[in-house]
């Protein structure tokens, strides 16, 4: 795989994403958020050892363990960090916040731990993206600004670019496979408990099974296989930047699929939000290579 192709991964991946919201608004009433998210990570993680194990690609020779310790840790905590976000400020403002402040904190680690400045072409998307994702969840419901939501909704950020950061050191020295599979399994233990805490009745129907299997493999397993193969090329504040393709996902969807309508402001924001992941897109092929950091 070359530099031209990887972000499409990361974007094929971020598509993926943004069908959750779809897929938890179909979920069966008494499916508590946050009960979603374990159940998310246990099929994800389960579908991804099962993988890795037919490939015969499992080798835990040398294997990095504080790292992976890390990036699962990073994941577990993403889930309850967002939902509970999401639960005390509204979608609106817990969204930005939390897939807003990915790229910026993304970009900040890169500089602080790997003393890599991130370039100028990076700065014109990630403010082009993060204000159209702005603009596009400004209406879409009551704005309530909760100082603790607000701080959870960082939290959420801080984790998805702390995995992010260390998930790519990881793919460069072992395969996308045997990454995802390890650290999603190592998730899906930590957030094991809240199995046994919230009701999980409703796995034992068809729509909450269904639900479940497509966040689990789809949303997850196949999803995050796909943004490790493209971290092996993308820097890591890059592909936080190409993800927030995830809430244009997840707003179309919402157009297409639920019946939600859009106004001017929303549609503007979905355009800055195609035009800062195209110069991202256009940069790769223009470069040949990843993109890369001053």
């Amino acid at each position: 795989m070359s530099g031209k192709t990887a972000p499409f991964y990361i974007l094929l991946a971020a598509v993926l994403w943004g069908t959750t919201g779809t897929s938890q608004a179909l979920a069966p009433e008494n499916a508590h958020p946050i009960a979603i998210g374990a159940a998310r990570l246990a099929a994800g993680g389960l579908f991804l050892l099962c993988m890795v194990l037919l490939a015969g690609k499992l080798n835990f020779k040398n294997w990095p363990i504080k790292n992976t310790i890390m990036a699962s840790l990073c994941m577990a905590l993403y889930q309850p960090l967002f939902f509970s976000a999401v639960t005390l400020t509204g979608v609106a403002i817990g969204t930005v916040t939390a897939i807003g402040s990915a790229p910026i904190l993304s970009g900040f680690l890169e500089w602080l731990y790997l003393k890599k400045r991130p370039a100028a072409i990076w700065w014109c998307s990630t403010i082009l993206s993060i204000l159209g994702c702005v603009l596009l969840f400004m209406n879409k419901d009551s704005v309530h600004v909760d100082p603790i939501g607000l701080l959870m909704a960082l939290g959420a950020g801080l984790t998805f670019a702390g995995y992010t950061l260390v998930s790519r050191d990881l793919v460069e020295n072992y395969s996308s496979l045997s990454v995802v599979a390890v650290v999603f399994t190592l998730s899906a233990i930590w957030l094991s408990p809240f199995l046994f805490v919230f009701d999980m009745s409703w796995l034992g129907s068809v729509r909450g099974l269904t639900v479940s299997l497509h966040l689990g493999i789809l949303a997850t397993g196949i999803a995050y296989f796909l943004f490790s193969k493209g971290l092996v090329h993308v820097s890591s504040s890059t592909a936080v930047t190409l993800a927030l393709a995830e809430p244009l996902t997840a707003a179309l969807l919402g157009v297409f699929l639920l019946g939600e309508s859009f106004n001017m402001t929303s549609w503007l924001g979905i355009s800055l939000l195609m035009l800062g992941i195209g110069v991202l897109i256009g940069s790769s092929k223009n470069s040949g290579s990843e993109i890369r950091t001053e």
